[in-house]
């Protein structure tokens, strides 16, 4: 399995780990919103996954949040497997470097 290095600002060092563990909860939950057929969840996790992933050094997050929600909005469902599945192993990869 690869790493997946980012840099983030060590400013931001206590609220990386939070930040991680509140995206892999995104990923369980779009899951379970597209078992449910419910693409609004998937819509609203995917945009705001797009809007926060640049601003914490998460570039590849704010991608993927991209694919989600246009994913989301196009009811495209292998679209959203997809991208899930590239968050979380995306999420298992990472490697963190404060600098």
């Amino acid at each position: 399995m690869a790493t997946r290095i980012v840099r983030v600002d060590p400013e931001l060092k206590d609220l990386i780990p939070g930040f991680l563990n509140n995206r892999r909860q995104d990923a369980l939950t779009i899951r379970a919103a597209l078992a449910q057929e419910d693409m609004e969840t998937v819509r609203i996790l995917g945009h705001s996954m797009k809007g926060c992933g640049g601003g914490y050094g998460f570039n590849a997050l704010s991608e993927l949040g991209g694919i989600l929600e246009r994913g989301a909005q196009n009811r495209d469902s292998e679209a959203i497997t997809n991208a899930v599945d590239e968050l979380q192993a995306y999420l298992e990869q990472v490697e963190i470097i404060y600098d």
